[in-house]
């Protein structure tokens, strides 16, 4: 991974354990916790790739088993991160471009389910039985619900933050007049905000006045 995707994607996951251990898990919401480490991996694996968002899984899954009051073995959500990483990766636009929310939504239910499953699985593996008691059922509901709630506000914007990262700023316009940002799709047709599309026209305006600019100069010095 090249050194702006390492300080990005570890400044991302710092801020989401933050939050995650601070905020989120002492709101004391029945069934689950609303996942902001998962959808910060989700957001960045849909930019890098499946190579990327397993690296970033398995950091990000190890800082949180490391980190307190982890009461698990270590390692045990790193897995989890590492596969739901890699999975997310591999469903990463080949343009960059996302049309609509329907593909996010989808990938954030899928890795929701499949993270409660496999951290429930690798549990019982090493003699932890805890979701047992609180029902497999509804930490799949919950965990679904509140990373559904939580998503249109985190991945459409760490999603934006990997891509500004990945592109050269002198390379930006023409981009911008190529495809709109990768995170305009979930903003226009998830959450109904239109801030990345008006961004992304402010864009596209600006590169066609430079493109006419130049085309003018040119006429004038051939004349």
């Amino acid at each position: 991974m090249r050194v702006n995707r390492i300080l990005l994607s570890s400044s991302l996951v710092v801020v989401a354990l933050v939050i995650q251990v601070s905020v989120l898990a002492r709101l004391h919401l029945p069934g689950a916790v609303p996942d902001l480490m998962l959808l910060t991996v989700l957001g960045l694996a849909l930019v890098y790739g499946h190579v990327g968002g397993a690296l970033v899984g398995f950091g990000a899954g190890l800082l949180a088993d490391l980190a307190p009051p982890a009461d698990h073995a270590a390692g045990r959500y790193a897995l989890v991160l590492c596969l739901i990483g890699y999975l997310a990766g591999l469903v990463k636009p080949e343009t960059g471009q996302l049309k609509s929310a329907t593909g996010p939504m989808v990938v954030v239910v899928a890795a929701a389910i499949g993270s409660t499953l496999l951290y429930a699985g690798v549990g019982a593996l090493v003699g932890d039985t805890a979701a047992r008691h609180v029902g497999l059922g509804s930490l799949l509901f919950t965990a679904v619900l509140y990373d559904l709630l939580l998503a249109p506000f985190v991945v459409p914007w760490v999603m934006a933050l990997a891509r500004r990262a990945e592109n050269d700023p002198l390379a930006e316009a023409g981009s911008a007049a190529k495809a709109t940002d990768i995170s305009s799709g979930w903003l226009s047709g998830g959450t109904g905000l239109k801030i990345g599309s008006q961004r992304n026209g402010l864009r596209v305006k600006a590169a066609r006045a430079r493109v006419a600019r130049a085309g003018r100069i040119k006429g004038v010095k051939r004349l």
